[in-house]
């Protein structure tokens, strides 16, 4: 397995430990069972995006030290350059840049997200996820389809969907090319 992968999955094993929580309540927590859980914590299988989410919400750390091991140490603000996002691979192909990773105490996670487009999801039903807060999507590329529990929207360049993420939800890019948008997970204060 990825070194990155056993290293994150160190870090979660010895987090619970910590927090002496059992794979039981972490498993509830990440809406996993037990068994998927205990093979993400051995750094058997990758990690979905909203499993280490729900682990470091969990956890009460931040994504940042989940995925680096370093807690974000600047308050007053941080400049992030093109490119220079903290990478997040996972989902299927989907990539994540964590443009805000550096600043500590966030309310809200800001991510450039790049959704690749794959023929063969185009007649599936778009895989949903649930996470805690609330999501602002913003197309800056491509375009994109969003389902929200019955819901379907075609979102394009300049659209944008704001959206209670505890319900279900899933996109995938459309029309033969990736789907790049700005994604902001927003945290109650």
């Amino acid at each position: 397995m990825d070194n990155q992968v056993v290293q994150i999955a160190e870090r979660i094993r010895g987090l619970r430990d910590i927090c002496d929580y059992t794979v039981e309540e972490m498993a509830a927590s990440c809406d996993v069972t037990p068994e998927e859980y205990r093979a993400c914590e051995a750094g058997q299988v990758d990690f979905s995006f909203t499993f280490l989410y729900k682990c470091a919400a969990k956890f009460n750390v931040e994504l940042t030290e989940l995925l680096t091991g370093d807690s974000p140490k600047l308050s007053g603000y941080t400049v992030t350059r093109a490119g220079e996002g903290l990478p997040i691979k996972r989902r299927a192909g989907f990539s994540y840049e964590n443009l805000g990773y550096l600043f500590r105490d966030k309310l809200a996670e800001p991510y450039l997200v790049t959704a690749p487009y794959r023929a063969d999801e185009q007649d599936r039903p778009v895989q949903m996820t649930v996470h805690d807060y609330q999501e602002f999507d913003y197309i800056i590329k491509g375009t994109m389809k969003f389902v929200y529990g019955e819901h379907t929207e075609i979102l394009r360049p300049g659209d944008a969907v704001y959206y209670d993420s505890r319900r279900g939800h899933g996109m995938i890019a459309t029309e033969g090319e990736d789907c790049t948008f700005l994604a902001v997970v927003i945290r109650k204060a």
